[in-house]
């Protein structure tokens, strides 16, 4: 039995309390450290204990409570997984579904693909580029609703050598699975007309030829200039939304994650509202740029890379702006 003073409510951020002992827990967990097997219940955002857990806890480490059948609610969104009979794709795979826990989580904390969100939910293929019958080519993508991950980039060595190769300064899985959805976003935010006349203000017409403006890009990508984020997002407006919303997430994110170990900054005393709770936009990426300058500084000191190493010009916090009004009103209506 929980103890009397044992909180109902998670404690801040992704850092949680045991239900049996109140000790800290962690996102991933499945066990806590006084033994008790625990499960993160979505819909309430805490860890819990005794609940029915995903079918895919042994296989893959999902520590999510079943929803209403022997899957989560986020294994369930996954129609495809890698073939298992070749190494590694098992633990490939496993990585992958974590990242898309942690993305469908904090999404959820704005509405998201949570139980009381009525509209379409997103599908995902998770692939590889290993078989059993041999080597096999991935495109990650998305394509009406449906997410294509390539579980390959889940290793550390594949994914830093394509992102040597490709000249980026950021790419992660949960990096991928965010901008992918920022796509799948885009759907469902365009059923409203408001919402694509500000989008077509801010990036341009998204009815463009979408297979001309990648093969340009691909010829001669052009520089980021002052109205994007990255040498990508130049290629198309659908393309320059899914970068704009990935790098929100991250910046969302990383905020959040900074105050719930109770980093704090000498020019920001008061911390103010929560990441997910901040309804002023520029506030929070001033919040969140000091916080990433103050961990780069950190991370000079041990010769580790920037922790986000982007310059946020004002037209790309305009479209920063646009994109965290649409996502944090939350799926009502979309």
């Amino acid at each position: 039995m929980r103890p009397a003073e044992a909180p109902e409510e998670r404690t801040s951020m992704q850092i949680f309390r045991c239900p049996s002992c109140a000790g800290q827990v962690y996102f991933p967990n499945t066990f806590c450290p006084c033994g008790t097997a625990i499960a993160f219940d979505p819909d309430r955002q805490v860890m819990v204990a005794g609940a029915l857990a995903c079918a895919n806890r042994t296989r893959i480490d999902c520590n999510w409570v079943a929803a209403g059948g022997p899957l989560c609610r986020s294994c369930a969104m996954s129609e495809t997984v890698p073939d298992l009979d070749a190494p590694p794709n098992l633990d490939n795979w496993a990585t992958s579904e974590r990242a898309k826990r942690w993305m469908l989580a904090n999404l959820a904390r704005w509405g998201w693909f949570s139980a009381s969100d009525q509209g379409r939910l997103p599908r995902f293929r998770f692939l590889s580029e290993q078989t059993a019958q041999g080597p096999a080519p991935v495109t990650m993508g998305h394509a009406d609703g449906v997410i294509t991950i390539n579980v390959s980039e889940a290793s550390d060595t594949v994914r830093m050598a394509r992102q040597e190769q490709l000249g980026e300064l950021y790419r992660t899985m949960l990096g991928h699975l965010r901008h992918e959805i920022a796509h799948f976003l885009f759907l469902r935010l365009a059923e409203d007309w408001s919402f694509l006349n500000g989008f077509r203000a801010l990036f341009g017409d998204e009815r463009a030829d979408y297979a001309a403006a990648l093969r340009l890009h691909h010829g001669a990508p052009l520089d980021p200039g002052a109205h994007h984020i990255s040498t990508y997002a130049t290629a198309h407006p659908h393309e320059d939304w899914a970068e704009t919303v990935a790098h929100l997430l991250h910046l969302v994110d990383l905020l959040d994650s900074a105050l719930a170990v109770g980093l704090s900054l000498p020019s920001r005393p008061e911390q103010g509202p929560g990441a997910y709770e901040a309804q002023e936009t520029g506030a929070l990426l001033d919040r969140a740029v000091e916080v990433a300058l103050a961990v780069n500084h950190v991370n000079r000191a041990l010769d580790l890379p920037d922790l986000y190493p982007f310059v946020l010009t004002q037209g790309v916090r305009d479209k920063l702006a646009f994109a965290h009004a649409a996502l944090r009103s939350g799926p009502t209506g979309h």
